[in-house]
């Protein structure tokens, strides 16, 4: 049930009482008061946090798997796991030490080798790992609890790179399952986090289960973002599956769930009416809406087909479809990058706000577009990704396109995207996602306006002229440097359309006030979290 369809047939009144009357799904209610039931943006199909960068895998993986370092809410990397670092006069040689009595969830100490070892897969697959790669030298054990990472030039974002929020992280696993080829998924779930994955208790599509790690011993300093003491204060917390909103919004009101990640807009409202219920934004900092096309096929292998898309692309019909008609929760973009932020810029971004559907049907006649079949691979089961999927379908017919529109679930997305088969032989054109604003702030932690082909993220851009703007910014020597080569990144990204954003909004939580602890930021925290 979409958002458009559910206000048709429940208004006003309506609406909470048809809350209240839906049949409930069946939940456990035992220990009530220890266990913490959580709605999730989306299903978790899948669990490997390296193999791929879905945000709903990200979010269950910071409470398995810790890591190094951990972000904090200014953006700076704090240390985690790492007792020290020492780097060396000439920045090319950085020791690193392991905190004391690290366990991971099977019992055995977290040392320094499976450390290294998952460092090498998570650098097979992050953009900021690859250009660590891509000037290592030697990357090795020094004893039990310290290894060395040794370069062939300086790499000043070092610590960010090992601490930033952005899938993939670098969350540390043990060396037999780090093993594991960084293309093929990961099939035993065992980290050193707060939490203990209940395996025997996940149902892909209905259920995940965490524990609490007894053995953990978190930090001393207080919890802030993916930094500081994860001190969990619950025995369990069940994530519960429910892709329809008005069923979340239920089971929230009467006390089924406790904590909803991502409710729909127009049912804030009644959410915001119920006293025993808190509304806040979600994250302070936002979400960039993403058109991703695959520049590897036809039709979007031709960038005057891109450039059609994106002249054509009317940001305020995705934004009204994803969060209605309150102007407060979404901006027009004429960039890539977070607005509000220092490094944001429109330079050369005047095809962002075109909105010209005449134009867009003139350059689609100059590449000889053929009639191709445009594959829209669209998750049904997200309200942001259906919303966006309806609103392309009529886009791309209006413009003379011939759209083979994939409904389905963001579990079968996630996997589809990372193929490299043509669109009529299980590959794909494009499909929808979104960026957390978070991510969105520099191209440090950007992978999405990353364009180096085949080491690029799904869609696999390759567009020289934004590289070098993203080596540009790496060696800036101030923020005057650094903004300079964001204007001529941003420049180039638009007009090779590395991929059209749809607009910037806001999103969403809602908790009981029997929970307390909850915080906005890029990704639910469950540290620090507890239920009355």
């Amino acid at each position: 049930m979409d958002r458009r369809t559910f206000l048709k047939s429940a208004t006003g009144a309506g609406v909470a009482a048809a809350a209240g009357g839906l049949a409930m799904p069946a939940l456990a209610q035992g220990a009530a008061a220890k266990t913490l039931r959580f709605v999730p943006q989306a299903n978790l199909a899948n669990f490997d946090p390296i193999w791929g960068t879905q945000y709903v895998v990200r979010n269950a993986a910071a409470l398995v798997w810790d890591t190094l370092y951990g972000i904090d809410s200014k953006f700076q990397p704090q240390r985690q796991m790492v007792e020290s670092e020492e780097v060396s006069a000439d920045g090319l040689t950085w020791t690193f030490k392991l905190r004391p009595g690290l366990k991971f969830h099977d019992g055995t100490p977290v040392l320094a080798r499976d450390v290294v070892q998952s460092l090498v897969r998570w650098s097979a697959r992050d953009p900021m790992g690859l250009m660590l790669r891509a000037i290592q030298v030697e990357l090795a054990p020094v004893d039990d609890r310290s290894w060395k990472w040794v370069l062939k030039q300086p790499f000043p974002k070092m610590l960010l790179a090992l601490a930033k929020n952005n899938a993939p992280c670098s969350f540390i696993m043990p060396e037999r399952i780090a093993k594991t080829d960084p293309f093929t998924q990961i099939t035993e779930f065992v980290g050193s986090g707060p939490m203990k994955f209940a395996r025997n208790e996940w149902v892909p599509g209905a259920k995940a289960v965490f524990e609490k790690f007894t053995d953990y011993v978190p930090r001393s300093e207080k919890a802030d973002w993916l930094a500081g003491g994860k001190n969990i204060l619950v025995d369990r917390v069940e994530w519960v599956i429910m892709p329809d909103p008005a069923t979340a919004a239920a089971a929230l009101q009467n006390g089924e769930v406790d904590w909803w990640e991502t409710p729909l807009s127009d049912l804030v409202p009644v959410l915001k009416g119920n006293a025993n219920i808190n509304v806040d934004i979600g994250d302070p900092l936002g979400n960039i809406g993403s058109f991703r096309m695959n520049h590897l096929f036809p039709p979007f292998n031709n960038v005057k087909v891109r450039q059609a898309v994106m002249t054509a692309l009317n940001q305020e019909d995705y934004m009204r479809a994803l969060v209605g008609e309150d102007d407060k929760l979404w901006k027009e973009l004429g960039g890539f990058f977070t607005p509000g932020t220092p490094l944001y810029t429109e330079e050369g971004g005047e095809m962002m706000k075109a909105k010209n559907v005449a134009a867009a049907k003139k350059l689609l006649a100059e590449s000889g577009y053929k009639g191709e079949p445009v594959v829209c691979v669209v998750a049904q089961d997200m309200a942001a990704t259906k919303s966006m999927g309806d609103v392309t379908a009529e886009l791309l017919k209006s413009i003379g396109m011939n759209v083979d529109f994939v409904a389905t679930d963001w579990g079968t997305v996630g996997a589809r995207r990372a193929q490299k088969t043509p669109p009529g032989q299980g590959g794909w054109s494009m499909f929808h996602t979104w960026h957390a604003g978070a991510d969105c702030i520099n191209p440090a932690a950007y992978t999405a306006i990353r364009a180096n082909g085949e080491k690029a993220w799904f869609g696999w851009p390759d567009v020289p002229a934004v590289e070098t703007e993203v080596t540009n910014w790496f060696n800036a020597k101030d923020l005057a440097e650094e903004k300079a080569a964001l204007g001529r990144l941003n420049k180039a990204a638009v007009e090779n359309v590395v991929y059209a954003p749809t607009g910037f909004y806001l999103g969403y939580q809602a908790w009981r006030k029997n929970v307390s602890g909850v915080v906005s930021g890029p990704l639910p925290f469950f540290w620090g979290v507890s239920k009355a």
